[in-house]
């Protein structure tokens, strides 16, 4: 903002210096139109209607710009919406997943039975310890 303001002031001490060197009278005629003045006062009007021109030419820009930016916050909310809704649905479902879930009737775990080979089952003898 402060940048803004000096550049402000050093446009207008320009303005300024080129008024002062530039004040011979002209006549600026337009069609049945006649204006006499200074030519840093022609000079001046003129960059002025010039600016106004340009900023009213590229103001539907910048309007359309500023609707296109207000939809698509307005979507961004609503999506976050949705998002922080479905989320809490989710964790509903998974606390009724867990309800509904059967727990283990027995905690205690179960022993695993040794593997038992081919040859022990056709033979019916036991399985030793360290034999091949």
């Amino acid at each position: 903002m402060q940048l803004i303001l000096i550049l402000g002031i050093i446009v207008a001490i320009v303005a300024v210096i080129f008024a002062l060197q530039n004040n011979l009278p002209v006549v600026v005629a337009v069609a049945f139109w006649r204006f006499e003045g200074s030519l840093a006062l022609v000079l001046l009007v003129s960059l002025g209607l010039g600016a106004l021109i340009a900023g009213l030419l590229s103001s539907p820009a910048v309007i359309r710009g500023q609707w296109a930016l207000g939809r698509l916050h307005k979507q961004v909310t609503d999506l976050e919406r949705q998002l922080g809704a479905q989320q809490q649905r989710n964790r509903e479902l998974e606390a009724e997943l867990a309800r509904l879930s059967p727990a283990p009737a027995d905690a205690t775990p179960v022993a695993e039975k040794p593997y038992v080979g081919l040859k022990t089952l056709l033979t019916g003898t036991s399985p030793e310890k360290g034999s091949s």
